[in-house]
């Protein structure tokens, strides 16, 4: 029998991002893939998913943003838009998802792993291996039958078209006005901080740049370098609590755990708080004038230097190699 694995993509009326679409990838290498949605899919969004094998969209109306309304959609979509309930269940591990999975694994009466950063199914079930104790053992979650739900860590895999797109049928779904009934929730207010500039959200960045105390408050430099990499811009509390830099920027324990492809400090000591949110990324530079820096003990390279020489010069040299020589020999000399 064809395994069948959900994604819960909450919005589907815009074009889709690299996370998205890397669980669209997990669920389909492990059987058919049929996408959840609480959004009327756009010809973007739908021509993404057929090009990275999505099988089916079920846009489940008459939700809302409360977690407790959007559990019950969950549930009604594994209840009644499969014929049989799917094995997994996926959905990036944002703040928002885990509650409404955690609910919604209550309500169906199903397996709960939150931050996976790898996901297969087994002969001994579904597993998630996931980092724990800020990020210092590596543990192998199994959910042994039923259907299992994961919230997924960005960046678990590489999103990757198949040869041939399929074709995506979409079908709609209402949740119950009974279901709909948040049990004594009231959305009060609700306010949206916008992001600076076009890059990635910090938490599904592929590549993150991250700048410390050693900046002094002038991140200039580290926006630079994550411009030409494109990738998010980061920080350490320290430089939250100066009021150099916004709290959204702040990677840690108290702040957003990343799982970049690459992560680049750059002067930033290496508290332990701050490496529990960072320590996971695939490769991580460390910039520190202070060759006694503990953030070099877990770094794959280590650049002993000043930040405000380095930086500028990496992302000159970067603009060169991608064939604009007009920037070429601008950056300060960091030898």
């Amino acid at each position: 029998m064809t395994t069948t694995a959900a994604v819960l993509l909450e919005h589907t009326d815009a074009p889709l991002t690299a996370a998205d679409l890397e669980l669209v990838t997990i669920a389909r290498d492990v059987g058919d893939a049929v996408v959840v949605t609480f959004t009327p899919p756009v010809a973007a969004a739908l021509e993404q998913l057929a090009a990275h094998g999505a099988a089916r969209v079920v846009h489940v109306s008459g939700t809302s943003t409360l977690t407790a309304v959007a559990a019950a959609a969950v549930q009604q979509a594994v209840e009644q838009a499969f014929d049989a309930a799917p094995r997994l269940l996926l959905a990036k591990a944002t703040f928002a998802n885990k509650e409404i999975l955690a609910r919604a694994a209550h309500l169906l009466g199903a397996g709960l792993v939150i931050d996976a950063a790898r996901v297969a199914v087994e002969d001994a079930g579904v597993v998630g291996a996931k980092r724990v104790f800020a990020g210092t053992w590596d543990v192998e979650c199994v959910v042994p039958e039923g259907t299992a739900l994961l919230t997924v860590r960005p960046n678990a895999v590489r999103a990757t078209p198949v040869a041939v797109p399929t074709e995506v049928e979409v079908t709609s779904l209402t949740l119950d006005a009974a279901r709909a009934d948040a049990r004594g929730v009231e959305l009060v207010s609700r306010t949206v901080h916008p992001t600076e500039g076009t890059g990635p959200a910090l938490g599904e960045a592929a590549v993150v740049v991250a700048g410390g105390r050693g900046t002094g408050g002038d991140f200039a430099p580290v926006h630079e370098l994550a411009e030409v990499l494109g990738g998010a811009v980061g920080s350490t509390r320290d430089c939250v609590d100066e009021g150099w830099i916004e709290h959204d920027t702040q990677v840690g324990q108290t702040g957003v755990t990343v799982t970049p492809r690459l992560y680049v400090g750059a002067g930033i000591s290496g508290a332990p708080h701050h490496r529990g949110g960072m320590q996971a990324s695939e490769v991580i530079v460390a910039v520190n004038a202070d060759p006694e820096c503990p953030l070099f003990e877990i770094s794959d390279l280590a650049v002993v230097g000043d930040l405000a020489l380095v930086l500028p010069r990496a992302a000159a040299l970067l603009r060169e190699r991608a064939g604009d020589p007009s920037v070429a020999g601008t950056a300060p000399d960091a030898s």
